[in-house]
């Protein structure tokens, strides 16, 4: 391989992990931000300017904070669970187009670490691995309250990766590919895709809300009931992975539901703007307007926390089982006789 493609794409790649790590850190910001707007109340407001330090001083603070394990035969799975869940949750971003290229020095840099064809697969194949982490983290706490949580956790991601899987089988039939860049591209000005798949962006949002275990699906580590669930034993930066992880998932879904339903990176009248402005100025607009997009639904998964009161766990399951996979399946067949018709086989 050209040396100056690995430097290129090593480079993207470090790039991508400071972003992902950056949200992560500012969501816990704007989560308080947010929460404090809704309940008339101002926030955190002491560090820096409009609380603008605040996530420095809490990981500081978790960095401080003394190491404890606690009475546990499996230390070595107690720091592997953390480790498996910050991994995972960062390993999604590497299919992820995150634009157009740009002419850099007379090279064409493409804004994406990997192209692949089953790009959709890996995202489902990762994502299917993550639950090992929280599932490992609560078992090796040698803690009733969080092998339960541990336990609620894993049912529910299983439970909701089968409808999640189904919404995305539609989308594929209609597209025709599993490559991401594909499905972006296909999407260009405004035939985006939620648009076609409406049932199907809403079946994908639901069950994203529970991959991340988000209100109302936050049963895993619901505060009533179970402490603190999965990571009740944990503290300092091992407590701080686990929390890190929910919102690198929350901005790595975020960023897929942009990019597969609300057209990634184009915009109307995209073409006009790389006629007028140049295709680099153009395709830098594009990654403007999809992290815009990003931010929209990051606001929108907080807005619906401080919002919606959580379900009962039988409530949940129900939701999955019984409403949301039929409803996929009714999604996928209607999807399939409309695609035969368009193509004049039916």
């Amino acid at each position: 391989m050209d040396s100056a493609i690995i430097i290129e794409k090593s480079v993207f790649i470090v790039v991508i992990f400071a972003i992902t790590m950056l949200f992560a850190m500012y969501e816990t910001l704007a989560e308080r931000k947010i929460a404090a707007w809704f309940q008339d109340r101002i926030g955190p407001n002491r560090a820096g300017k409009g609380g603008i330090l605040q996530p420095l001083a809490d990981g500081l603070k978790l960095f401080a904070k003394e190491e404890f394990f606690p009475n546990t035969p499996n230390k070595f799975l107690f720091v592997v669970g953390p480790a498996i869940s910050m991994s995972t949750a960062l390993m999604t971003s590497a299919v992820i187009p995150w634009g157009k290229s740009l002419t850099i020095l007379g090279r064409q840099v493409q804004l994406q670490a990997t192209d692949i064809d089953i790009a959709m697969l890996y995202v489902f194949g990762v994502l299917s691995v993550g639950v090992y982490g929280i599932m490992i983290g609560g078992w090796a706490s040698n803690n009733k309250f969080s092998l339960m949580g541990a336990m609620r956790a894993s049912s529910q991601m299983i439970s909701y990766e089968v409808a999640m899987g189904l919404a995305l089988i539609a989308l594929v039939m209609m597209d025709g590919s599993l490559s991401i860049r594909h499905i972006a591209e296909g999407q260009h000005g405004m035939k985006w895709n939620v648009f076609y798949q409406p049932v199907g962006f809403l079946i994908f949002l639901v069950c994203s809300f529970a991959e991340t275990n988000r209100t109302p699906f936050d049963l895993a580590e619901c505060e009533a009931e179970l402490i603190g669930g999965y990571h009740t034993e944990y503290s300092s930066m091992k407590m701080g992975f686990y929390l890190f992880a929910e919102y690198a998932s929350m901005f790595i879904s975020s960023t897929i539901l942009a990019t597969i339903y609300f057209g990634a990176y184009n915009y109307p009248f995209m073409d006009e703007a790389a006629s007028a402005l140049g295709e680099n100025v153009a395709n830098l607009i594009g990654v403007a307007v999809l992290f815009a997009k990003i931010c929209f639904f990051i606001f929108f998964y907080m807005w619906v926390r401080w919002t919606i009161p959580r379900f009962r766990y039988d409530q949940l399951m129900r939701l999955g089982w019984q409403m949301l996979i039929p409803l996929a399946i009714v999604n996928i067949v209607v999807t399939a006789i409309v695609t035969l018709f368009a193509d004049g086989k039916l």
